[in-house]
């Protein structure tokens, strides 16, 4: 029993793809035009930086973290079935 994998339409990673880029535009304008010193425009630069950063080091962890208990549950149904057929075989 194989599900098959569930795939995004190309519709839908070109809007996120344009999400992101709007969202990072914004971003970088508006600490721009801030009426701060360098240094606090710095610090918000910094901080937009780490936050794109974690969030992508997040969403990784969580992907990986599934795909290795799919994997695992994979393997455990095939020695069940293994156990099944041998045990059926006597």
């Amino acid at each position: 029993m194989s599900t098959p994998p569930i795939r995004n339409t190309q519709a839908w990673t070109t809007f996120t793809y344009i999400n992101f880029g709007v969202a990072a535009l914004m971003m970088t304008l508006g600490i721009w035009f801030m009426q701060a010193p360098l240094v606090t425009k710095g610090f918000y630069t910094m901080a937009s930086l780490m936050l794109v950063s974690s969030t992508i080091i997040l969403t990784k962890s969580l992907r990986d973290n599934d795909e290795a208990q799919r994997f695992h549950n994979k393997i455990e149904e095939a020695r069940t079935e293994k156990l099944l057929m041998e045990v059926g075989a006597k």
